[in-house]
Order: structure tokens, then sequence, then C-alpha cells
């Protein structure tokens, strides 16, 4: 325990600012998993945006903010080509048809 009255002073201010630590992580924690699941863009730019504010805020490595951008671009671009591929076995051929 602290005994002068400057760190009892730090101990509170870190708790507060653990418990705003915590609940930064998890957010970012939540919003990857959701983004994921969903594969949305909604949800995946929204994770992007949380994991650079936890590494602006060192909360996490910057190198880790950027392997989960990383990861979530890739989602978005595997969800954009399987759109691609689907659309161009629906599109009808574009050869004439023997009458």
């Amino acid at each position: 325990m602290p005994v002068t009255k400057t760190a009892k002073r730090a101990l509170r201010s870190s708790k507060k600012k653990a418990k705003v630590n915590a609940s930064i992580r998890s957010n970012l924690e939540i919003a990857i998993r959701a983004a994921k699941k969903s594969k949305k863009k909604s949800d995946i730019i929204k994770a992007v945006s949380l994991a650079d504010r936890a590494a602006k805020k060192s909360l996490i490595h910057k190198n880790k903010a950027a392997r989960i951008k990383s990861l979530l671009s890739k989602l978005a671009q595997k969800k954009t080509s399987e759109k691609q591929k689907s659309k161009q076995r629906n599109a009808p051929s574009k050869t004439p048809k023997n009458r």
C-alpha cells in the first residue's frame, strides 16, 4: 500500500486508467471478432479504427495494430473477390449462340 499522499493519488489515477485501458482492449477484441465473423465493411472499418486508437495510446504495439489491419484487409479482399467470382459465374456468355 502507498504511504505518501502523492503515491495514494497516483494509485487512484492508475486504477482509473487501468479500467479505461481494459475497456478499450476488450472493445477492440470484440470488434475484431465481429469483423471476422460478419466480414461487413462497416465492422472492418470500426475494428481498424479501434486498433489504430489502441496503438496510439500504446495499449498495443504499433506492429500488432498493423497485423490486425492486414488481417482485416485480407478479409475484405476475400469478400470482394468472392463477389466478383459469383458475378462471373452468373453472367451470360458474350459468345453468339448457334441457331
